[in-house]
């Protein structure tokens, strides 16, 4: 591996740019296939969270689809996550039924911790990852 290779590369898609510039981190941090995806939550284009657990879970999957097609990656990729829950007893099987329609196989390791709080109010969720580019593949 290369020197080049093993650069760290930011990756904000067009429509977190905003995120990046006023709080000051990255969607995503690449370095070689590894892809490590900050904590991805429940909200819409607006910054507005989502009704509900399942609802929040599953903009917050499909967030983290976008960040690491971005990268060069995909869900298949995903060989971690780490989940972070306000109300981690009560919704933990509704977000796990949805985290399965993301994940229907070759399950990654899954770490789900319950918190006080996110940093918007009506958050109920927040979904990181770590990828290793095309070891998803079968």
């Amino acid at each position: 591996m290369s020197t080049q290779d093993l650069q760290r590369q930011s990756i904000n898609p067009g429509h977190t740019q905003a995120i990046y510039d006023t709080f000051h981190f990255s969607q995503a941090t690449r370095v070689g296939n590894m892809i490590w995806v900050s904590g991805q939550v429940g909200i819409d284009a607006s910054m507005i969270p989502a009704e509900g657990i399942q609802a929040q879970s599953h903009l917050a999957f499909k967030s983290l689809k976008t960040i690491l097609e971005a990268a060069g990656a995909s869900l298949a990729d995903v060989v971690e996550l780490m989940t972070f829950h306000t109300d981690l007893q009560d919704e933990i099987h509704a977000f796990g039924r949805v985290k399965d329609e993301y994940f229907p196989e070759r399950y990654p390791a899954w770490t789900a911790v319950g918190i006080s709080q996110l940093a918007l109010p009506d958050l109920r969720v927040e979904v990181r990852a770590v990828a290793v580019i095309n070891s998803g593949r079968v």
